[in-house]
């Protein structure tokens, strides 16, 4: 499984997690993989106390850091947060923070304080700088990503700067052919499959086009990979790897309630909608009666982001920290892409990693037994 990419990231095996949970970003880089630590929703305040943590228990591994820039966004320009915040809240029709609340009150999700505010979260450039410069701070952390849209080209300077590589996702081959001209050193190609924002052409499809486009640029493979052998279909492609997310979902570290976590394991890959109901842009999650309502004409349309995620920002708070009162999972954001119906046990993260090497390495095997002798 040793290839270049590994060797510049110092990592045994090109296996990229992709989570929340900064317990599980810790397991897999011990476990030879790449923990990537979301960051979105932390102030810089909470991420310097997460990231304290994580490198006080991963020892000598590397860990990945994912940010969110979008290329096009309301208020976009605007890099005072306060002010942009005071602009965008003001451009909010009343109608959708009432449809928002009524949704969570009539599924009996309790108040939260509401002197504790999300706010913009990390949507923005103006919001996102300061968790990025937390990050560059930190030595053992060897990649930054961009889960929307190519990095502005001063942040991609910056990184490389610092000496780290830059990855940005995408779903669409002129998205992969941008970031390549922008400086990008990983193309996360990422099919419709995949949980959270995605596009709508599947992996199968887009993964080799996507190496060809970009060639040598390394590519991982993201979107419905679950298995060994979907890595081993990836890497047959072409892929330098596999970035992966709903497997961590479940995993004993993830640190989701158990009524999350019950969600997700009682999921089938029918289960799963792309919806612009929680930011604006469209992004797979577990469908419920939330994303249901949000599709009815006959209701408030999402707004673009980073409004929607300011609708949608007290929401966030409370099903997360009510998950298992009433019928809160009714109105959850479970962002998981469709490989979710594939993940029905709890698992320790370390034995996803070796059980993905396995059955990768079985996959190899039945397909070099099949060629002629």
């Amino acid at each position: 499984m040793k290839n270049e990419l590994c060797e510049r990231l110092g990592i045994e095996y090109p296996i990229f997690a992709f989570t929340h949970c900064r317990d599980v970003v810790v397991a897999v880089s011990k476990a030879g993989g790449m923990g990537v630590f979301g960051v979105l929703g932390y102030t810089p305040a909470q991420l310097k106390e997460e990231l304290d943590w994580i490198d006080k228990h991963i020892g000598d591994k590397p860990y990945a850091i994912d940010i969110v820039i979008p290329q096009k966004y309301e208020g976009k320009g605007e890099m005072d947060p306060a002010k942009l915040a005071t602009k965008l809240e003001g451009m909010i029709p009343q109608a959708h923070r009432d449809f928002a609340a009524k949704l969570l009150a009539d599924h009996g999700v309790p108040e939260a304080n509401p002197d504790e505010k999300l706010g913009l979260l990390g949507w923005t450039e103006a919001t996102a700088r300061p968790l990025l410069e937390e990050s560059l701070r930190r030595p053992k952390v060897k990649l930054i990503a961009n889960a929307l849209g190519t990095p502005p080209k001063e942040i991609i300077e910056e990184i490389h700067a610092s000496g780290r590589l830059v990855a940005a996702l995408c779903g669409k081959i002129k998205q992969a052919k941008a970031h390549k001209e922008a400086g990008v050193d990983i193309i996360v190609a990422q099919g419709t499959e995949a949980g959270g924002h995605t596009g709508e052409i599947s992996s199968i499809v887009l993964w080799p086009q996507i190496v060809d486009a970009v060639a040598p640029t390394p590519v991982l493979a993201a979107g419905g990979i679950g298995t060994g052998r979907q890595m081993a279909a990836a890497m047959a492609m072409g892929c330098a790897g596999a970035w992966t997310g709903s497997l961590w979902l479940t995993v004993e570290e993830a640190e989701a309630e158990p009524a999350e976590k019950e969600s997700y394991l009682k999921a089938t890959s029918e289960d799963t909608v792309r919806s612009r109901s929680w930011t604006g842009k469209p992004a797979r999650m577990l469908k419920n009666d939330w994303t249901d309502a949000w599709a009815d004409p006959a209701n408030p349309q999402p707004l673009g982001m980073p409004l929607q995620g300011l609708v949608t920002a007290d929401a966030t708070r409370r099903v997360k920290r009510y998950a298992g009162v009433a019928d809160t999972q009714k109105v959850a954001f479970n962002a998981a892409g469709q490989v979710i119906g594939m993940v029905n046990k709890v698992e320790k993260s370390k034995d996803v990693i070796y059980r993905l090497l396995e059955e990768y390495a079985e996959a190899v095997e039945r397909l070099a037994a099949s060629l002629p002798g």
